[in-house]
């Protein structure tokens, strides 16, 4: 029997999914731990050994266990904490202010006040070195090798922990580069080396040494990380496959992780779209809008397909060209604070109370009101069934936070504070899935949601009715989606090298001779993984723009266009991406387009969990019914005494009318009023427009005709 665990660390709550062979998922989770967070880890281990059936002790569990897939926010908080390593830069003379200047566009043009983002690097550590390359890979400058010793002697003697390697058009000719990181690995080998030809070998030089900088940023804390991580499991007697989640939704060895630390900066929900299209499969959809609401942020994301990926974004406003998956994050968590701003306004977030002290309803000290103890004055959480009763919530703290800080101050009742705190919250969140489909030319309305993370089905209904969403699949396991999508994930490499060349004139050979040498390094690094070739493929995307724009558009392709020479197949790709995208093309006009990157991902298949279907039952779901309680319905604006659901006793063709309740141990499932429920064959809870109970026939349709089978 194989075992494997998907391990999500969040800045709350760090959650477990446990899956052996065919059997049901189970769901874990505990506090995190901010200052170690592979203590976490190992607690939840622990956890899940006394709750097996026999328990086990944690060193018997720990030698059972196949696969832990495990995502991480250790980069992301060293980023938006400021808390990275010292590091340093190494680059041409000249231009050692790139960090500082940027694209040197005024970001927010009508915020006077607005300043720039204070670069990672300081400029007293970033030094530049005689030497050129030119943009065609010729030396015009010979590299001063003594300037890189002496600089290299400084930083040794202030104690500098990364170092960051980057010179203009390194991506033509990496050999300044090559030569200056032997320098620095010879004379600082205790130091992160972080190089732009081997993080980000490709044209624009703000992105590459922004990227190559945020690396070596971040480097040091998460080799740190894993050190400890390991360590602690070895000490248990972990001996099986240890993965760390991407940012582009695949997995890598640890010591992959260590070498190119930036891969990681969206590790944590980057499982969630993945685990979205597969609970939407069962309803014959395949594209979906996912959500990730946990304790301190709210991720929103889109798949078509499969997850949408982007080349290139920013974390804490750093530039951040690599390949990840396109989620926009807010601070909109269950611990995001309530306050009032310079002029009376409510606002939420995005200041979290986090997992320590954590909201005021924990009784752990907090005092300040947070959208978790809104929802416990509003009625949608238990304060004796919170975690499945293993935490009691304070409801009379709660009660004083909002009061003090916001109902009184607002000259509201602490319901209508608490109301209002709800509708802001759920009001962000809509705005950050209006920023991944609107914004990217998607209608949210042809889009189930899966409201992820254990506070996002509470604020589901409302997000939808905001957005005139018909349709929402919650899974059992929404409280853990992102770790849930860890497991279904596969081993993934990103490269990318710039190919300048107009369309009409592609030196083919040169093409092919630069996809295949990428191809080769991927099917390296998956043997060495344990990838059995069978199990291992590539897959093209070229990037490429009309003559005289700026930007680029990627396009997936078949390896066979490079073969057959088929610049036709490329172009109508092309137009047609651009046209889905801005709304216009120019191949009309006989527009030329020119490649300017080539980009190849090798991608090694891991086994999947297999998760079987259930035959659908009768409708009625009062078997199921615990007892009823006062809940805030939105669309009345007051109170009203609704069912509430035991949630693991309802199954496939349960149906219920909302307003109500579905209470999981990890998770409950407000159903407004404009929304009713049914069971689908996975046991996820659909939720559907009222009138529209047709959204929800086919994942029982679905069940029945395998149970036929």
């Amino acid at each position: 029997m194989t075992l494997k665990i998907g391990i999500d660390v969040g800045g709350t709550f760090t959650d477990f999914v446990v899956a052996r062979d065919a059997d049901p998922p189970r769901i874990y989770k505990t506090l995190s731990t901010p200052a170690d967070p592979s203590i976490a880890v190992v607690e939840g281990l622990a956890q899940i050994a006394a709750a097996m059936n026999p328990p086990l002790a944690l060193e018997d569990f720990a030698r059972s266990i196949d696969t832990i897939v495990h995502g991480t926010t250790v980069t992301t908080n060293a980023t938006l904490t400021s808390t990275g390593a010292r590091c340093a830069l190494l680059t041409t003379e000249g231009v050692r202010d790139a960090l500082e200047m940027r694209r040197g566009i005024r970001e927010e043009q009508y915020n006077n006040r607005y300043t720039n983002v204070r670069p990672l690097v300081p400029r007293a550590r970033r030094i530049g070195i005689p030497g050129r390359i030119d943009r065609d890979g010729g030396e015009t400058a010979p590299l001063d090798l003594d300037a890189v010793r002496k600089a290299v002697a400084l930083w040794r003697a202030e104690g500098v922990q990364a170092v960051a390697v980057c010179f203009m058009n390194s991506f033509a000719n990496g050999a300044h580069e090559h030569a200056a990181a032997e320098i620095v690995r010879r004379e600082m080998p205790e130091a992160y080396l972080s190089v732009s030809t081997e993080v980000l070998p490709s044209i624009r030089f703000y992105e590459r040494v922004s990227t190559t900088a945020l690396n070596a940023y971040v480097g040091p804390k998460l080799g740190h990380y894993l050190e400890q991580l390991l360590g602690r499991l070895a000490g248990v007697g972990f001996g099986g496959l240890l993965l760390i989640m991407q940012s582009n939704g695949g997995v890598i060895s640890p010591q992959a992780a260590r070498d190119k630390a930036a891969l990681t900066l969206l590790s944590g929900p980057a499982g969630g779209p993945g685990a979205g299209l597969f609970y939407v499969g069962v309803h014959g959809q395949d594209r979906c809008i996912t959500t990730d609401m946990g304790g301190t942020s709210f991720e929103a994301s889109v798949a078509v397909g499969a997850p949408m990926v982007k080349n290139d974004g920013e974390i804490a406003r750093h530039k951040i060209a690599l390949p990840m998956l396109d989620i926009h994050t807010i601070g909109a968590g269950g611990g995001s604070i309530g306050w009032l701003d310079e002029g009376g306004l409510l606002r939420m977030g995005p200041q979290s109370a986090g997992a320590d002290p954590g909201p005021a309803c924990y009784g752990r000290g907090g005092r300040l009101p947070t959208t978790t103890d809104a929802n416990v004055v509003l009625g949608y959480l238990d304060p004796a069934f919170f975690a499945g009763g293993h935490m009691t919530l304070d409801l009379q703290a709660a009660r004083r936070a909002i009061d003090e800080h916001i109902a009184r101050p607002m000259g509201l009742s602490i319901e209508q504070a608490a109301a209002g705190m709800y509708r802001v919250a759920c009001n962000n969140m809509a705005q950050g899935v209006r920023e991944v489909t609107i914004k990217r030319g998607f209608d949210p309305r042809e889009f189930p949601l899966i409201p992820g993370g254990g506070a996002g089905p509470i604020h589901g209904c409302l997000i939808c009715s905001e957005l005139s969403i018909p349709l929402q699949v919650v899974p059992r396991e929404a409280s853990v989606l992102c770790a849930f999508g860890m497991l279904m994930c596969e081993l993934r490499h990103d490269f990318v090298r710039t190919f300048v060349a107009r369309l009409q004139g592609i030196d083919w050979m040169r093409l092919a001779a630069q996809v295949e040498a990428m191809a080769a390094q991927g099917t390296r690094l998956l043997t060495e993984e344990r990838i059995a070739p069978a199990r291992q493929r590539v897959e093209l995307r070229l990037d490429c723009r009309y003559i005289k724009q700026y930007h680029e558009v990627s396009v997936v392709l078949p390896l066979a266009v490079i073969e057959r020479r088929d610049a036709g197949a490329i172009a109508r790709a092309f137009h047609a991406e651009h046209q889905r995208l801005f709304g216009y093309s120019l191949e009309a006009e006989g527009a030329a387009v020119e490649i300017i990157n080539v980009r190849l991902q090798a991608i090694g298949s891991t086994d999947r969990p297999a998760y079987r279907s259930e035959a659908p039952g009768h409708a009625d779901a009062r078997g199921a019914l615990k007892g009823r309680r006062s809940v805030y319905i939105p669309e009345r604006d007051a109170f009203a005494d609704v069912a509430v659901y035991d949630g693991h006793r309802m199954h496939c063709g349960h149906r219920l009318e909302g307003p109500a309740l579905v209470e999981q141990q990890t998770t409950t499932i407000f159903v407004s009023d404009s929304y009713d429920c049914a069971v689908d064959a996975f046991g996820s809870f659909v939720l559907y427009a009222k009138g529209r109970a047709d959204l929800a026939g086919a994942g029982a349709a679905r069940a029945k005709e395998e149970a036929i089978a």
